[in-house]
């Protein structure tokens, strides 16, 4: 059978190594891997479609394909989960305590449709009645000028949202207190510089986001892996071996977190970390699959529709391809 050239835009997470390294293979494939920054790599995937296969933004995937434009179909590897609580940052000086405080609060955010911003909509408003309405959205970069929305969205009336002017960047605009907050996947420099009157709005957020797993069961999902569509059409079996190369690779890299004899992550209580994860979360606590993260799909979903960002509720069926749904056993 001749083999498959494929080219994977990925970012070089501990577990796609083996695969980017080449110590896992993809049946029938010859591979060459490309590690993208997320950004670049769903900008250059959405726009463009370059790639045979690539890490994609969830929203946005979801999107495209509720309206059938997406290029992509999906396989279920989340190359990318994070609990989100720690990304809202605040004005200290705007009497700003508890997340019901936001309320008509001019906050900033990258894009409305980040999946880090669905997921932290969605947490306001089921654990704390803070609805995307209630706030005042000004969308741009984090810190470039000029970033727009990768794909056009339709807001709900009930939701503002302004374009903050040319040349700003909403970190600045934090920091000289022309926003009240901001929602996001990455920590503002401002932050880090640790600029008077900034902080995060759950400065315990670890703690938090403990006990939001504990009470709900989800880790939310920031990414998926889409292959094109019409290699998939012309190699049924593609998505299953990708499937496996990726489940492979995350196999490969966990034991590295509790090698002992000698580190080979550079944090000294990295073995103890992960320890701590499996006695809350159980040991396979990246799950890759439908079934494992189900009810993480279904709270995305349900919150991407009400958000206004797909039109209908999508099924999981027309968001993965279906010979990678279900496994077979021995």
């Amino acid at each position: 059978m001749r083999r498959v050239e494929l080219t994977i835009a990925c970012w070089d997470y501990d577990r796609t190594r083996a695969l980017r390294e080449g110590t896992v293979a993809v049946e029938g494939c010859d591979v060459t891997m490309l590690s993208l920054a997320p950004e670049e790599a769903f900008f250059r995937a959405f726009r463009h479609a370059e790639f045979d296969a690539s890490e994609l933004s969830f929203s946005s995937y979801t999107m495209a394909t509720s309206r059938g434009t997406c290029p992509y179909v999906a396989i279920p590897v989340f190359a990318s989960r994070v609990f989100r609580h720690s990304g809202i940052y605040i004005r200290t000086d705007r009497g700003i305590k508890a997340p019901a405080d936001l309320k008509g609060r001019k906050v900033g955010i990258p894009e409305y449709q980040v999946t880090a911003a669905v997921w932290i909509r969605g947490m306001l408003e089921d654990e704390y009645g803070v609805k995307p309405s209630d706030l005042d959205w000004h969308s741009g970069g984090m810190e470039e000028s000029g970033r727009h929305e990768k794909l056009k969205v339709d807001l709900p009336r009930d939701v503002r949202m302004t374009a903050i002017a040319p040349g700003k960047t909403l970190s600045a605009m934090l920091e000289a207190g022309e926003i009240d907050a901001i929602i996001g996947p990455r920590v503002p420099s401002c932050y880090d510089r640790g600029a008077p009157h900034v902080a995060r709005l759950f400065p315990d957020f670890r703690n938090v986001e403990k006990a939001y797993f504990k009470k709900t069961g989800i880790f939310p999902i920031m990414h998926v892996i889409g292959i094109r569509r019409r290699l998939v059409e012309a190699h049924p079996w593609l998505g299953s071996s990708l499937y496996k190369a990726f489940e492979e690779a995350k196999a490969r890299c966990l034991p590295e977190l509790t090698q002992m004899a000698a580190l080979k992550i550079t944090l000294p209580w990295i073995a103890q970390e992960a320890e701590d994860t499996r006695a809350l979360m159980g040991d396979d606590y990246w799950p890759y699959g439908i079934e494992a993260n189900r009810k993480t799909l279904d709270a995305f979903l349900r919150y991407h529709h009400s958000q206004g960002l797909s039109p209908r509720p999508m099924k999981l069926d027309e968001l993965f391809l279906p010979s990678t749904m279900e496994r077979a056993k021995v």
